[in-house]
């Protein structure tokens, strides 16, 4: 009997990354946590907190024989734009300057995203919201723009969903 994670069997996979335990970085499980708290999503889309551990699930993923369809990254990151502002970034053009900023920016994640785009054929896709501030020292909870944000995220979450 073979085994998938549930992760690797849904045609969409939502992955929620960052440290709640730093400020805005805590954006994309806060944002997973509101989201399955707040609304219904279709049955073929998974919503998974991944807070730091997203390498092992890209990884994962990577290695199983099934696959889902569409990635999406949801995280926080600073490139000096308005706080709270929704973009969407190409796993290609990811910042050199940022890669060591945020969890999901580490190069062995980067590559693992390339990697299931181009030789996997999965559509990988990555949602950021511009941050107010990230402490050097443990602060937990979002920027009240942050907060704000979670509808604006979820809206451009659905337009991605429906592609």
């Amino acid at each position: 009997m073979e085994f998938y994670p549930s992760y690797c069997l849904k045609r969409n996979l939502v992955l929620g990354c960052g440290n709640i335990l730093f400020g805005d970085d805590g954006f994309g499980p806060e944002f997973i946590d509101y989201v399955l708290s707040k609304y219904n999503l279709p049955e073929d889309t998974l919503l998974v907190n991944a807070g730091i551990s997203v390498r092992e699930i890209l990884f994962n993923i990577s290695l199983s024989e099934k696959k889902p369809e569409k990635i999406i990254i949801i995280d926080a990151i600073d490139t000096g734009e308005k706080p709270g502002e929704i973009f969407e970034i190409d796993i290609d053009e990811i910042p050199k300057i940022k890669i060591d900023d945020f969890s999901m920016h580490q190069l062995p994640t980067s590559n693992l995203l390339k990697e299931l785009k181009e030789k996997c054929n999965v559509d990988v896709r990555v949602l950021s919201v511009q941050v107010e501030s990230v402490p050097q020292e443990v602060n937990p909870g979002l920027s009240d723009v942050l907060k704000s944000s979670m509808d604006k995220m979820y809206k451009e979450l659905l337009k991605i969903l429906e592609e």
